[in-house]
């Protein structure tokens, strides 16, 4: 008996770690750029609706501009066929072309004189201030500060070819330190801007959340945000926990709905919650595919099939309600095809249970915060909206 127990110990373990192998950013949150480059990484479903442009697609062109910068006449010359010289003929009509470019980008360089006068009467000394944003004999301009804080921040462009960027385009060079100073600067004229994205996020009936990992200075520390499509809030913190959100002082003060991935520590926050469900289609899927369990394969397509519904219109309270016994009865299934592990003789705490049962517990338990975006019109399917708000951080990083 105790050979078998161990026989069958390891056959679990060697089909965990064979799973685990088989993972991709289709079955699990991997990210896509450790998938094999040969992986499909999409999840929609194909559509009826041919490629490109579709009709009643408003389309974009380049238009003719009404007010042109500078004009330029092109002469007829020379003479017509029958001798006339055409510089004597009056012009009957004008044919127009446009060329839309960018003028020559270079440094505008600006001296600023300041008068110094010394009193007949006195003798006495004075000199006409220079502006406050010019503290120092040479420096860069405003301009210049925010476009290296543009590439830098917006673009992902590290420092040296932020440098490259400005060299070649303005023929100007600032170093490292000049751009950091800019983000220094930058982030200070923003604590105001901060006071009222945080209040505008406070009055929205849904917000999106996620973090990740973010070196600094060689120790782990972790990014978070706050967003909705138009509002998103960045924090740094050394913690990835609830310091780190009460700090922030918004969710923890949120009473609408909060969009997550179902880390335990969200679930501390106020008011409703609303799982992604693009993560748990992946986690089905990896349960189909790679530990054969039918049932997830079947709760997956399920769930595609009731949100593609609600996309296009034709849901109803019908087709609600019979999907809702059909999630019930595939999680009890779930539940049956991964029982509940015994305790392990001399080992405390809870036994390790199966990655199909953990997710069947999971969505029992938070059952309306899986399905609340049949519930609620303005809350999503999926938290792809945090998602898109850390892509370029994580761009960044890498």
């Amino acid at each position: 008996m105790i050979l078998q127990a161990r026989i069958q110990e390891l056959e679990g373990r060697l089909s965990a770690l064979e799973a685990r192998l088989a993972i991709t950013s289709q079955t699990s949150n991997q990210p896509p750029s450790q998938d094999k480059p040969w992986l499909p990484k999409s999840e929609r479903q194909k559509s009826s609706r041919s490629s490109g442009g579709q009709r009643g697609h408003a389309g974009k062109t380049l238009k003719m501009s009404e007010h042109p910068d500078e004009i330029r006449t092109l002469p007829i010359t020379g003479h017509c066929g029958c001798g006339q010289p055409w510089a004597s003929v009056a012009v009957s009509d004008l044919l127009a072309r446009q060329v839309h470019d960018l003028p020559e980008v270079r440094l505008h360089v600006t001296e600023y004189q300041a008068e110094v006068k010394v009193c007949p009467q006195c003798h006495a000394r004075e000199q006409a201030a220079f502006p406050a944003e010019v503290p120092g004999q040479v420096q860069y301009g405003p301009r210049s500060h925010g476009l290296t804080t543009y590439l830098n921040v917006v673009h992902a462009v590290p420092l040296e070819r932020t440098a490259e960027v400005m060299d070649a385009l303005c023929g100007a060079r600032p170093s490292g330190g000049t751009i950091m100073l800019n983000l220094y600067l930058a982030s200070s004229r923003l604590e105001g801007f901060e006071d009222q994205l945080k209040i505008a996020l406070m009055e929205q009936n849904v917000l999106h959340t996620d973090e990740t990992g973010s070196k600094v200075n060689g120790t782990l520390n972790w990014l978070h945000s706050v967003s909705n499509a138009q509002y998103t809030l960045y924090g740094q913190h050394a913690s990835r926990g609830y310091a780190a959100i009460e700090e922030m002082g918004v969710l923890t003060r949120f009473e609408g709905v909060v969009a997550h991935d179902a880390w335990n520590t969200y679930f501390r926050l106020p008011g409703q919650h609303a799982l992604c469900n693009a993560h748990l289609l992946r986690e089905l899927r990896h349960l189909d595919e790679q530990l054969q369990q039918c049932w997830a394969g079947e709760l997956r397509a399920a769930l595609q099939g009731i949100y593609h519904q609600r996309k296009m219109g034709i849901l109803t309270q019908t087709d609600k309600e019979a999907f809702y016994e059909r999630f019930d009865a595939l999680l009890l299934e779930g539940l049956n095809a991964n029982p509940a592990a015994p305790p392990v003789p001399g080992r405390r705490g809870k036994p390790k249970q199966t990655p199909g049962r953990n997710l069947a517990l999971r969505c029992q338990k938070h059952r309306d915060a899986v399905l609340l975006f049949l519930e609620r019109d303005d809350v999503p399917f999926d938290n792809n909206q945090a998602e898109r708000d850390i892509r370029m951080f994580c761009i960044k990083r890498k």
